[in-house]
């Protein structure tokens, strides 16, 4: 009786984990580069993008940056100055967005202010309305830069690889909205 008790909760102990290393590897999170292609939306520009652990907010190359008011609100207007990886086509929209926050940065040449938007960027299969503080990124090598925000959304980052995913956005596109939690972290 002992040794078929046994057998049973072997046999049971190797079922469950069985299914348990089947289940996660069906969700397998994808992994990501350290440099990624992406398409900033809804234009579809694309850009090289820099996924950086070391940042907290995404950054996005950004021009004649201007704060104004608009039906009571602050928005935030601003000229993307960006060359289309595909097509090498400069684009250099101005663009207005409601200003989600302001982000002060401290670092060596002391403390900035940088105004907040929230925009939408397609890596992999996936669209993300994420938080991206603006700034002049002229003299950055990626004009777009990713940080944990938006990393802890996307999956696995991968820091001795280089596109690993590249960015297929079409209609049908999954979406993943700016969650408002993700202040806290």
């Amino acid at each position: 009786m002992g040794k078929t008790f046994l057998g049973l909760v072997g046999a049971g102990a190797l079922a469950t984990t069985l299914a348990v290393s089947v289940n996660v590897a069906a969700e397998e999170p994808v992994v990501f580069g350290w440099v990624e292609n992406a398409t900033i939306e809804p234009w579809g520009i694309a850009v090289k993008a820099k996924l950086d652990s070391g940042a907290l907010t995404s950054s996005l190359d950004a021009r004649d940056i201007e704060l104004f008011e608009k039906a009571g609100e602050e928005w935030v207007r601003f000229r993307l100055k960006l060359e289309d990886q595909g097509s090498g086509e400069t684009f250099s929209d101005q663009i207005e967005r409601p200003l989600y926050r302001e982000l002060a940065v401290r670092g060596a040449g002391g403390r900035d202010e940088r105004p907040v938007v929230l925009m939408d960027v397609c890596l992999g299969d996936t669209i993300y309305e994420e938080q991206f503080g603006l700034r002049d990124r002229d003299e950055m090598i990626y004009p777009l830069l990713l940080g944990r925000r938006t990393i802890s959304h996307l999956g696995l980052l991968d820091v001795r690889s280089t596109f690993m995913q590249s960015p297929e956005c079409g209609e049908n596109a999954e979406y993943v909205p700016h969650d408002p939690e993700d202040e806290q972290s």
